[in-house]
């Protein structure tokens, strides 16, 4: 401990310089356009930020519902067909279940690119960010309590990205194909196939978000207290050991933390700003996807077209993988961030 209170003490005295540099990384391109004016409030800048995602959904929602249309369109010549001739029922499902399948392929696999996109983008500027964060939380006193976060979010943010290159968006991919055999072939055992896959691939990013929280908790509480010990030790080594001018440096010292805080928390604002800034655009364009392809599905159920209902019930379910895909790693850089500008107490 009196190790620490040392490195404590060289390191507020080097503060005075380090202090003024905490500034968090410019947001990148794909966000810019979605970043809120207004960068120092955390609740302006979230209410201009969901301004401008709600603002700008009417294209996606003209081309949303014009995917809709076109399964309903399928749906009611299926309907037509089968009532003119049932010989041909098997047929016309078979035809309309491949058709309706080319139109969500087309559109969720720009989906799936816009899901994987936007968490690279997230992954990127959270590495750029947290060393700011980290930086400036250790620099206030909580350097083991930074370390364990940043080691924690890079370690995680790496699997969340490795899994889904190499399980998560493979896995869709053949819930997806899966889903269609099922629906054009009837066969029971495709769709038991596609259910235990889409449970395995739900149970993967619950599994990573929730070992991630846990260890942030367990880390928090544990090194935060660490911290605050030995900032006490360092400021009283200080007012002690150094001789007349301790009690000031120590007075100053204070006075730094508290600057030193602030930077952060302002970086901390900005970083969770620009992180919202390039989420919650894709988001609420695969949301606006999802939701239609819920409601498409209830309106096919009413028509009595079961096969491709469950075709596109087998599609929403894919996009609301790509959702929570897409939450999970804002989650992480967000949770993060809070983390580091609640630093230590």
């Amino acid at each position: 401990m009196k190790l620490l209170a040392i490195l404590l003490c060289l390191l507020i005295l080097a503060l005075p310089v380090s202090a003024l540099e905490v500034e968090a990384p410019t947001v990148p391109e794909m966000g810019k356009q979605w970043m809120p004016h207004n960068t120092q409030s955390l609740a302006e800048g979230l209410l201009e930020l969901v301004q401008k995602g709600i603002l700008s959904l009417r294209p996606d929602l003209k081309e949303a519902s014009r995917v809709s249309l076109g399964i309903l369109a399928a749906v009611l010549m299926i309907c037509t067909v089968q009532s003119v001739s049932a010989a041909v029922k098997t047929t016309a499902e078979l035809a309309g279940t491949v058709a309706v399948a080319a139109m969500l392929l087309l559109s969720t696999k720009s989906m799936i690119r816009l899901a994987a996109d936007t968490i690279l983008e997230i992954g990127a500027y959270g590495k750029l960010l947290l060393p700011v964060m980290t930086t400036a939380l250790a620099a206030q006193g909580g350097i083991s309590g930074s370390a364990a976060l940043y080691a924690g979010t890079a370690l995680f943010s790496s699997i969340l990205q490795s899994a889904m290159n190499h399980v998560l968006i493979p896995g869709i991919y053949l819930y997806l194909a899966l889903g269609t055999g099922s629906s054009a072939t009837g066969e029971s055992l495709l769709k038991k196939m596609a259910q235990t896959l889409k449970g395995f691939l739900g149970w993967l990013l619950k599994g990573i978000l929730g070992v991630f929280t846990t260890y942030l908790a367990l880390t928090g509480v544990v090194s935060g207290t660490t911290d605050t010990t030995a900032l006490k030790a360092a400021k009283v080594t200080m007012s002690t050991v150094i001789p007349v001018v301790g009690s000031v440096l120590s007075d100053a010292s204070e006075a730094v933390l508290v600057s030193a805080g602030l930077m952060k928390n302002a970086a901390g604002i900005y970083g969770i700003l620009a992180t919202l800034a390039l989420f919650l655009h894709p988001f609420l364009k695969i949301g606006v996807q999802y939701l239609i392809l819920r409601v498409t599905a209830a309106i096919c159920s009413v028509f009595g077209s079961s096969r491709v209902t469950e075709l596109v019930e087998a599609f929403s379910d894919g996009l609301g993988l790509l959702l929570g895909m897409t939450a999970s790693a804002c989650v992480m850089v967000f949770i993060s961030t809070v983390c580091f500008m609640k630093g230590v107490s």
